[in-house]
């Protein structure tokens, strides 16, 4: 599954719910683009979803096991530190 990751998809909960968008897969964890990276501190800047997340490709959709309010929970920063 790890080969249908594309850069720009958009990544969804299990309930539909857009979490962010695909910048690249990085080791064991998928970066998602700035533009979706929160408000305050968290605007700006690189987050992480944990590969081991990934329930499914969908078309253009990456779709999580979580849905998406327990999904950003679970973002983490460039160094592996929760968000």
């Amino acid at each position: 599954m790890r080969q249908d990751i594309k850069e720009h998809m958009d990544v969804i909960g299990a309930d539909g719910v857009h979490v962010g968008t695909v910048d690249r897969v990085e080791e064991h964890r998928i970066k998602l683009t700035r533009r979706d990276s929160g408000e305050g501190l968290h605007k700006g800047h690189h987050h992480y979803v944990p590969i081991g997340l990934v329930a499914g490709v969908e078309g253009d959709r990456l779709r999580l096991s979580a849905n998406a309010d327990v999904a950003v929970t679970l973002e983490e920063e460039g160094d592996g530190s929760p968000v």
